[in-house]
């Protein structure tokens, strides 16, 4: 399998104001692109792992060959990290979850307002790049974060909600100002596709 960049389901400028098109476009046609062709790169010659999805990978990381290891999980993570990141954000985005979702974050998570305060929280206090998570673990919504490109999912937990909190992501309209990223972002996350992400792993 040769891993491909995902398409976009909208255009770089169908953020806007909140992620601006020059991001959207750097990100995805330079970074994204860029994990893209260095985990296939590192997977050549590993046919076990190249028929696997990044799923399954990324949840073996620990029986991979060792010389290849830091760069699939780095790359690889990369891929899966922005696949979904794209995948649930919408121009018509915002507003709050419902259904089961919405029951469950005021269940596990305290309603829906802490759990949007537990989670700048927690984009916040990744110190450097990386990312905060809304995950199911064991049947219950957490919150947590991860460095670089890293993934809950190598933990066993199941990722249904993520923001990038890496510079190239927000710096260019946001300069250092992370929690007015993470404010803006609100608006445009799809709970329509997180729902049916949670519903589907539940």
């Amino acid at each position: 399998m040769t891993f491909k960049l995902p398409e976009l389901k909208y255009s770089y400028e169908a953020l806007e104001p909140y992620i601006d098109a020059l991001t959207m476009e750097t990100h995805y046609s330079k970074h994204h692109k860029g994990y893209v062709d260095n985990l296939n790169k590192a997977l050549e010659g590993n046919s076990k792992f190249q028929e696997m999805s990044i799923d399954e990978i990324l949840k073996s990381l620990d029986q991979l060959p060792e010389e290849i290891r830091t760069a699939v999980r780095n790359n690889g993570g990369g891929h899966y990290n922005h696949t979904l990141f794209w995948q649930i954000m919408s121009p018509e985005g915002g507003g709050k979850p419902e259904g089961e979702l919405a029951n469950k974050i005021d269940e596990d998570l305290g309603g829906f307002d802490k759990f949007k305060e537990e989670f700048k929280k927690a984009a916040l206090g990744q110190f450097g790049s990386g990312w905060a998570w809304l995950v199911l673990n064991n049947g219950k919504l957490e919150i947590v974060s991860t460095p670089n490109q890293d993934n809950p999912i190598s933990e066993g937990k199941f990722p249904i909600l993520g923001i990038d909190v890496w510079e190239h992501a927000y710096y260019l309209k946001y300069k250092n100002l992370r929690a007015d990223y993470i404010d803006a972002w609100w608006n445009i996350v799809d709970w329509n596709k997180v729902s049916e992400i949670f519903n589907k792993i539940r």
